[in-house]
């Protein structure tokens, strides 16, 4: 049995990613429908061989819409998928938009599938520092509950779309090229070369709504409504895939060879941890992985329950895309 399937933001990063992963894994897709901004409608996709039009969202566009897939910001998510669900559609959205909607699951297959069969029409895929850090706490979770996590990401510019990508590529080519004069347009600061202590804007408290996200997603995907967080996120100069330095208190002390033997087998996880080979989870070699990748796992001197951890992944694939299709290929096995 094959579904008809939308793609909302299908010309922007996460919607091409969302094609590329449909046909890797042969999705039982009867028919796509790819839909973006009137800006974009005309523009021609491939998928398994064909070439699909882009079409501008609008109100009738779901309907006979098995599964919708949204990557097109909040703002459009937050009008067109209650839409969508009205019109018999189950919506898994990978803005901010419904995160935090009590009525609306925050799913990560590896950590909350059951949450899947709690949704009224809109499911919503978490930010992308957040599905990478719970894939890798949630297994050492289950055998010593997590009490506190303190967390430091070092997070690639495509978290904020293309043009940033491009921003960092034209400015890291005028730098190297002799150029002094650099003209931020993306963010505030020069990007290449350089590292900015902040992820999206600011909020009262002085954290930022990305730091507030990792609290907030954190503890609604594990259910643990008063779990300890802090964070802070960072924009570095790289392309794809975040890391995360994360510090966690744990209920019992667990030694980092158990961690170790926990995380190797848990689903979603690969452990890369050899110091003295060099071998140790990179960016770099995430990209375009499924798997959230771990390492430097080793005993918090500070802290008789403490485990410290480096946590890597593709935050276009794992931290949106894949988590998104993940959820939807849980939903048809129930």
């Amino acid at each position: 049995m094959g579904f008809k399937v939308a793609v909302v933001g299908a010309t922007g990063l996460v919607g091409g990613e969302f094609l590329k992963i449909l046909e890797q894994r042969n999705f039982p897709v009867d028919e796509l429908v790819l839909y973006a901004s009137d800006r974009s409608a005309g523009k021609k996709l491939p998928f398994k061989g064909d070439s699909l039009e882009v079409m501008e969202t609008v109100d009738s566009s779901f309907n006979n819409i098995d599964i919708a897939l949204f990557s097109a910001g909040s703002n459009v998510s937050k009008y067109f998928s209650p839409i969508a669900a009205k019109a018999g559609a189950v919506v898994i959205d990978n803005s901010s938009a419904f995160r935090m909607d009590n009525e609306v699951p925050l799913v990560v297959p590896e950590v909350n599938p059951e949450d899947i069969r709690l949704n009224k029409g809109i499911i919503a895929n978490p930010n992308c520092s957040t599905i990478q850090m719970v894939v890798a706490l949630n297994p050492i979770h289950q055998v010593s509950p997590v009490q506190r996590i303190v967390v430091s990401t070092y997070q690639a510019v495509s978290g904020t779309g293309s043009n940033a990508v491009e921003e960092l590529r034209n400015q890291t080519s005028h730098l190297i090229s002799g150029q002094k004069e650099i003209n931020p347009a993306v963010y505030p600061h020069q990007i290449a070369f350089n590292a900015l202590p902040f992820v999206e804007g600011f909020l009262d408290n002085d954290y930022t709504t990305e730091e507030w996200k990792m609290v907030e997603e954190t503890r609604k995907i594990m259910h643990r409504d008063s779990m300890a967080i802090c964070a802070t996120c960072v924009r570095v100069p790289v392309y794809f895939g975040h890391g995360e330095s994360v510090n966690i208190e744990l209920e019992n002390p667990m030694n980092p060879e158990d961690a170790k033997r926990i995380l190797s087998n848990a689903p979603g996880v690969s452990v890369l941890d050899n110091p003295s080979k060099d071998i140790y989870p990179l960016p770099i070699e995430a990209e375009g992985q499924d798997d959230v990748f771990v390492g430097r796992i080793r005993k918090d001197e500070s802290h008789p329950n403490g485990l410290v951890m480096w946590v890597v992944a593709d935050n276009i694939r794992k931290g949106a895309a894949l988590n998104t299709i993940q959820i939807a290929e849980k939903m048809l096995d129930h």
